[in-house]
């Protein structure tokens, strides 16, 4: 048996213990779920000095939404219980409630509703600023996510070029708020009013 499969099986039979004895509570907490802790080959030199590379994962097993990493064990269950809080906590705001211990939980997408309100321009701003022919985002994508650099300033100068319109101040680089500002700014709802270089 190799061992990835072994490693399969002895997961799903981890997950399906832990559903089992679940049942006898109905508020969950981190060491009601199976978790499976590995190390992970890192990059000598990460890409960027913003990306650190971790030899731990901590990941809940069948909910890929929930891990945590670290260069030890402990820092890396740490870190795991630190998100596992968070979710929770943002679960009971919204009243949407925990999945069962071992039971899969299904990948969410997030919502592209803000980011594609505007379309034409999203898809001016894909190929002008971001300087791709496509790209697929959601309300959750930003900057961040299309370069390795430490600030976004070169995007924040380039949609200045572009669109003529200030948009430094949105440090979370969300694109969402960022397409919001440069439709408000230029009236840029329809391809005939989006400036063009």
């Amino acid at each position: 048996m190799t061992q990835s499969l072994y490693a399969r099986i002895s997961q799903r039979l981890k997950a399906g213990w832990y559903w089992c004895i679940s049942f006898r509570k109905r508020d969950w907490d981190l060491s009601d779920y199976p978790v499976r802790l590995r190390r992970q080959e890192t990059e000598p030199q990460p890409r960027s000095p913003r990306y650190k590379s971790h030899h731990y994962v901590a990941q809940v097993i069948n909910w890929w939404a929930i891990c945590g990493t670290g260069n030890t064990k402990e820092e890396a269950m740490r870190d795991l219980a630190a998100n596992f809080a968070n979710v929770r906590a943002n679960r009971r705001d919204t009243g949407t409630p925990l999945p069962r211990p071992g039971k899969t939980e299904p990948i969410e997408f997030v919502s592209g509703e803000r980011v594609y309100a505007h379309p034409e321009l999203t898809d001016d701003f894909i190929r002008r600023v971001l300087d791709l022919s496509w790209a697929f985002l959601s309300d959750e994508s930003s900057l961040w996510d299309f370069h390795h650099e430490e600030t976004n300033d070169a995007y924040f100068a380039k949609i200045k070029e572009v669109y003529g319109v200030e948009v430094s101040d949105i440090k979370s680089g969300k694109l969402c708020d960022i397409f919001e500002r440069i439709a408000a700014t230029t009236g840029a709802c329809r391809s005939s009013t989006i400036p063009q270089s």
